[in-house]
């Protein structure tokens, strides 16, 4: 070790021309690792003091513990040049030219269902109904019992309701909206009612989450004719020309008597067995109707011996279909843009 005097400043050379070579933190951490790690160069040196005579110790690991701060410091100051470099070299790449014109966004449309909804609130709007809304989150009570359907009522399978906590459900239909108007505004009345319902169904022609239209008229001496005249009046306008309809006898807990309304097909007009859309039929059913059951207004605090009325129920989302020629619904809600806006071919 009588070389020891010597290797001190050799250390500390090599040392300095290695750290001006390194580029990147990688390179820094081989050298810091190099020299002060546990079987770095300054670390190995340090421990062979003890090979030097009892009078040189004090003074070698003096030098020695010098040095090694004096790398740490280097190092780090090595660190943040490096640090500033990368920033101004990825500042330079990233640099953005504020004087360019910016770039081109297309704009957005109004989904088909909710072009069909507008189009369907205003032509009631016109038969002199307003708009109401209800919570989508309802109680047992709202959705089914209010509505003429107790709990051991067999209705209640026609609809597979999704529960949640705390006695709530997401809402099968708009109909509970009926009552819940009744009882806030009483007779007469005159109310439609878009909104989303929930059924555990998934299918071309069903879907787990859609949109209905309620219509609820409520007055004295009210007649399925009005209710016949109301749907019919729709039915022109949404789909731009007169269709032939018809009624057939049904079954709805909450109207008594009940109907459903059917058209002509809008694809084949009932002339062509193939056809995608009625099946052959000629026929396509858009809405369950019929007068007020009188538990039903009784239940929104109205007196059936003085008012009665009629009230519907269609699927916006199956209107939409017909009104654009499609045979299955889940395309509204695949995010297939071409389709949506309007704008290409459907990727389906």
């Amino acid at each position: 070790m009588s070389d020891f005097p010597d290797k001190v400043p050799e250390l500390k050379n090599d040392f300095i021309e290695r750290l001006e070579k390194a580029q990147t933190p990688e390179e820094l951490h081989s050298i810091r690792v190099g020299f002060l790690g546990k079987k770095g160069k300054v670390t190995q040196l340090l421990k062979s003091i003890g090979g030097l005579p009892e009078t040189m110790r004090p003074e070698a690991g003096q030098r020695l513990n010098v040095l090694r701060r004096e790398m740490e410091a280097l190092l780090e100051e090595r660190k943040t040049s490096l640090e500033a470099e990368t920033f101004l070299k990825k500042e330079r790449q990233e640099k953005i030219d504020v004087t360019l014109p910016s770039r081109w966004r297309p704009w957005g449309g109004c989904h088909p269902v909710e072009q069909v909804t507008h189009e369907a609130v205003e032509i009631f709007a016109s038969l002199g109904f307003t708009v109401a809304f209800g919570p989508e989150m309802e109680n047992d009570y709202y959705n089914f019992e209010a509505l003429n359907i107790p709990p051991h009522h067999p209705a209640r399978d026609m609809q597979d309701t999704f529960y949640v906590e705390n006695g709530l459900l997401l809402r099968t239909h708009t109909s509970p909206v009926e009552v819940r108007a009744l009882r806030r505004w009483g007779a007469p009345i005159r109310i439609i009612v878009p909104g989303k319902v929930y059924r555990r169904d998934n299918d071309p022609t069903h879907s787990p989450m859609f949109h209905q239209l309620e219509g609820l008229l409520v007055d004295e001496n009210v007649s399925v004719a009005e209710l016949k005249g109301c749907l019919e009046a729709f039915v022109g306008r949404i789909f731009g020309r007169t269709l032939d309809v018809r009624y057939r006898a049904s079954y709805f807990p909450f109207t008594e008597p009940s109907i459903e309304m059917d058209v002509e097909c809008v694809a084949c007009g009932g002339k062509n067995q193939d056809c995608r859309i009625c099946k052959g039929t000629g026929w396509l059913e858009i809405a369950g109707s019929g007068m007020s059951h009188p538990n039903v207004l009784v239940a929104g605090g109205v007196d059936p011996s003085k008012y009665n009325g009629f009230a519907w129920g269609m699927g916006l989302d199956r209107i939409a279909m017909l009104k654009y020629g499609l045979d299955d619904l889940r395309i509204f809600f695949e995010g297939d843009l071409p389709f949506l806006t309007g704008g290409g071919q459907s990727l389906r």
